[in-house]
């Protein structure tokens, strides 16, 4: 019975996100973990709605107020839950997926004691992993036209101050990108991000903590505690424990310190609505970000909101690579008539790094607002 149950709960939590996560035996094992056998039917509950009011969930899941708050209290802790008020002042009790945003994130989100269990789960997220690659690469033709309708999932905050100037830039046969002569004060664009929140809290890169228990440690950084919630989303993570409060000065310190690494800076928001004020930022590295690594592996496409896009001046391009060996999602190649570097529009997610690091100063950014599609490698024919 008990077996039963984790698979009806295995199947409501796959509801709530948008990855197609097997309900098999890693699955239910990982639930295992974070969902005891008493909270089920709980989760039951969000069967039909993931988001309820204390008053909705007395009638869903048929449980006293008490029962209620003693269930999201342990869940909340484990990431399984959301629990912070509305814009309009209503507490609202959320149910969330797997990954993206929920126990994958806060479970290595949260420092780490490296113990058996915590090792154990990450293996078991990564036999996850695979076991959805196997999933989209024996059904890539069908999932492929699917995953295409998807909005993206954040939108890239380039890390640096760069100009330059254009008139149309072709990005695929279809689709044309007009691009004004803007500047762009990248700096001063993620302090005013800072500005905008109250609370600000910073946690650990779950990416890199999953890597780390993996033992495959990240080779770009050695930083760990540089991942961002705000506003109720901060408050969330601090009374739960994965992150701690900051005031903006450390913020714009630790942002700062991690565009010197190369890192990406991707904000998120609600909903994956760019109109809404932005709930995290993560700070990414090529080799552990699961953004970066799924779309190589053929998990996922890369689906990203970018305002920026690179420009690499001809005149001043060297051919020393540096832009290419950079480049988190391979979008720089080499011109070999003329030994220079070329960008990919279409795979550009206009993160600024190519610019941040290239030596000659020969590769600025364009402004206009685009969304970037790129499909997982097909990796069976």
């Amino acid at each position: 019975m008990s077996e039963e149950k984790y698979k009806r709960a295995a199947r409501i939590i796959v509801k709530a996100g948008r990855l197609p996560f097997p309900v098999n035996d890693t699955l239910i094992e990982i639930l295992k973990y974070l969902i005891d056998e008493s909270e089920l039917d709980f989760i039951n509950a969000f069967k039909l709605k993931k988001s309820q009011t204390l008053e909705e969930l007395q009638k869903t899941s048929k449980l006293s107020e008490e029962e209620i708050l003693n269930n999201v209290e342990s869940l909340a802790k484990k990431g399984v839950i959301f629990n912070q008020q509305s814009s309009k002042g209503i507490m609202v009790y959320r149910l969330l997926p797997l990954m993206m945003v929920g126990p994958f994130e806060y479970i290595f989100m949260q420092k780490l004691k490296y113990s058996p269990v915590e090792k154990r789960i990450a293996h078991l997220f990564k036999k996850l992993f695979d076991e959805v690659k196997d999933t989209v690469q024996s059904k890539y033709d069908v999932l492929e036209p699917v995953f295409r309708k998807f909005p993206p999932l954040d939108r890239t905050v380039p890390i640096l101050d760069k100009t330059a100037s254009g008139d149309e830039i072709e990005i695929s046969v279809n689709q044309k990108l007009e691009i004004p002569e803007e500047s762009i004060v990248t700096t001063q664009n993620v302090g005013k991000l800072i500005e905008k929140f109250d609370y600000i809290a910073v946690g650990h890169c779950f990416c890199r903590h999953h890597k780390d228990l993996l033992g495959t440690p990240c080779k770009q950084t050695g930083m760990r505690e540089n991942c961002f919630t705000f506003g109720k989303s901060a408050r969330y993570t601090t009374e739960q424990g994965f992150a701690r409060l900051i005031d903006k000065n450390e913020a714009l310190k630790i942002l700062k310190k991690s565009e010197e690494a190369g890192l990406v800076h991707k904000a998120f928001h609600p909903h994956e609505d760019i109109t809404k004020a932005e709930t995290s930022i993560c700070n990414c590295c090529e080799d552990c970000c699961a953004t970066f690594e799924l779309w190589r592996e053929g998990v996922l496409p890369m689906m990203n909101w970018t305002n920026y896009l690179s420009k690499i001046d001809n005149e001043k391009c060297t051919g020393c690579g540096t832009c290419v060996e950079k480049c988190p999602t391979k979008a720089i190649h080499f011109n070999d008539d003329k030994n220079i570097a070329v960008r990919n529009a279409e795979w550009c997610i206009g993160c600024g790094v190519c610019a941040h690091f290239c030596p000659e100063n020969a590769i600025s950014l364009l402004e206009g607002m685009r969304k970037v599609y790129v499909p997982p490698p097909k990796l069976r024919k």
